[in-house]
Formats: C-alpha cells, structure tokens, sequence
C-alpha cells in the first residue's frame, strides 16, 4: 500500500468492515444508518488510497479482495483499541470499574458462570460479557480481538496465544439407565460399532474429539442426530433415541438422579483439558488482567468434580457378557 494510505478514516473503515459483514452496500448502508451513495463514497475512497481492489463483485454480492480482507483485519484491529480506550477513559473518569468480555466454548457453560459469579463477589463494579458458542465460533471471536479472554479445550492453531491451564476435562459415552450395556464390565469400543449416536454439530471440539476415538479404533459410528446442544443431546438419549459421547461434566446432575449411566467403556473416559486463553497481541485492561489471574488461580476450584461421580455412577452389579 502507498503512504498515503495513512490518510485513512474510520469512517472508511468501518463502511468496508459492514460490507464484509452484509455482502451489499444497502445493507451496509442500513446498518451504519447511512445513505448509499455515502456508503459508496467512502469505500471508493478508501479503495483510491489503497491504490489496489479491496472489495469484488459476484453473482451473489460483493466480497472482499486478499487486499480488502487485510484491510479488515487493520480494521478490527482498531476497533478493538477504541473500545479499550474507552474503557480506559471511563475508569480514569470514575464512572466505571471496566468491561470484560469472555468467550467460552458451550460444554463450558456448566462451570463458567460460577466462576464469573465467584469473581464479581469482590469485584461487584465490574461489567462482565459472556459469549457461549462452539469451538470454531470462540476461535473466529479471538481472531477478530472480540473476546479479552477464552475458555476452551483446544486453543487456536492459526493465532498467537497465551494459554493456562485450569483442570482436567473428562469425556464418556453415556446411555439410558435401561441400556443393555449399562451393567456391562471393560466394554470394547468396536461393540458400539451398532449403536446409535446423538452428536453434536460439526465445528464442536467435542464432535471432533469424537471422531478421533473412532477413528483411532478403526470404527464408523452411526450417527443418528446432530444438535447444537448438549441438553438436547441428553434429553434424546433420556428418551431412547441413542447414545453419546459427551463431556462428564454436562451430565452431573441426571448420573446424580439416576436418568443417564456411563458406559464402562475400555479406555474411557478421554481426558483433555480445559485452558484460558488470551491473544498475545491483546492488550489487557485491568480488569480483564485481574479476571485471568483470578481464572488462573482459582479456576480449578469450580469445574465439577466428575471423577466421584464417574466410579458411583457405575453399577455396582457387573454384568456378564453373553
């Protein structure tokens, strides 16, 4: 790009980064409030100081160039360092404790919360966003300098990240209290290769830790259903529809009142972990510095305590095979 491209306006910016996001320039103009031909004016203006295309014309819309996709990463960049000045600002003023804003993958959800809930007993001013999505959703949220901080269990490849550790994160194959291997002893995974499968959606990390297992094993699982939602996927299984791979630590409380069992499956439960993760080009404010290191220290202490409930929810009378 030219020097003088250092003549580039917000305004520029976020008219590109509308139509990324829209693939029209009337729908970028309705979501600035703007008119058209305002809108066209300044990605015209913002494509002659670039001196190269930023955005190209298709069939179905309009899309960005390499060169337009690199101008919207300059773009996000920027916001983000807007917003952590405001945040700065309001501090400084008094009129706020700041912002934090957390992403966390969904199987997360059943301990996250109390984390947060835990930190802002002694930080009751301090305004905390949470975001539940799927792996790839929390990854695209990190890239974009969306999120301060992320809990997930495998951390992005493709960025530069700092990562932490908070605790082990079980995964087991649970069925209805009435399946015909629920009193089964060091069942083998290739006697699953019959059964059912109700999963989550392709993108989540525990779909794909599923798929490894298998893999590994040489089986192709039957799938039956896929959904977005691990109470969905419980309720299914509850209900006969089939069984599922799923985090232990989503399925405490119906192991505790007896409407799911655990599988005594040779080599289960698979064990990863669950990590904090931060950008390391991301500039910290401090309140979200003072929430990684509250996660960093105390984190450990709310994640449930699954391998209890592992040992007593399997039944006590063993089976034979026949």
């Amino acid at each position: 790009m030219t020097r003088q491209f250092k003549a580039v306006s917000i305004r520029q910016l976020r008219a590109l980064a509308a139509l990324a996001e829209t693939g029209s320039i009337t729908a970028a103009a309705n979501k600035l409030h703007l008119t058209q031909p305002a809108v066209t004016l300044q990605l015209r203006n913002l494509q002659d100081l670039a001196g190269i295309p930023l955005i190209q014309r298709r069939s179905d819309g309009m899309q960005l160039t390499d060169a337009g996709l690199e101008v919207l990463a300059l773009s996000e960049r920027i916001e983000a360092a807007i917003t952590a000045c405001e945040t700065s600002l309001e501090m400084i003023a008094g009129k706020t404790a700041g912002r934090i804003s957390i992403g966390a993958v969904s199987t997360a959800k059943y301990f996250v919360p109390f984390a947060i809930s835990g930190f802002l007993k002694r930080n009751p001013k301090i305004d905390v966003r949470l975001v539940i999505g799927n792996r790839q959703e929390i990854g695209a949220a990190l890239r974009g300098y969306n999120l301060d901080i992320a809990i997930m269990g495998r951390p992005p490849v493709d960025l530069e990240v700092e990562t932490h550790l908070i605790g082990d994160h079980p995964h087991v194959i649970i069925a209805p209290t009435a399946h015909r291997l629920a009193r089964t002893q060091d069942i083998a995974l290739t006697e699953l290769a019959c059964e059912t499968f109700v999963t989550r959606e392709p993108g989540s990390g525990t779909r794909s830790l599923m798929e490894q297992l298998f893999d590994t094993a040489g089986i192709q699982p039957t799938i039956g259903m896929e959904m977005g939602s691990n109470e969905t996927i419980k309720q299914a299984v509850i209900a006969g529809l089939g069984i599922a791979f799923l985090s232990a630590h989503t399925v405490a409380t119906e192991l505790d009142e007896r409407r799911l069992v655990i599988l005594d499956v040779v080599g289960l439960p698979v064990v990863r972990q669950w990590f904090v993760v931060t950008r390391k080009d991301k500039v910290l404010l401090p309140p979200a510095r003072a929430m990684l290191e509250f996660l960093k220290v105390e984190g450990p202490l709310f994640l449930p305590r699954t391998d209890r409930r592992i040992r007593l929810t399997r039944p006590s009378a063993r089976g034979k095979r026949n």
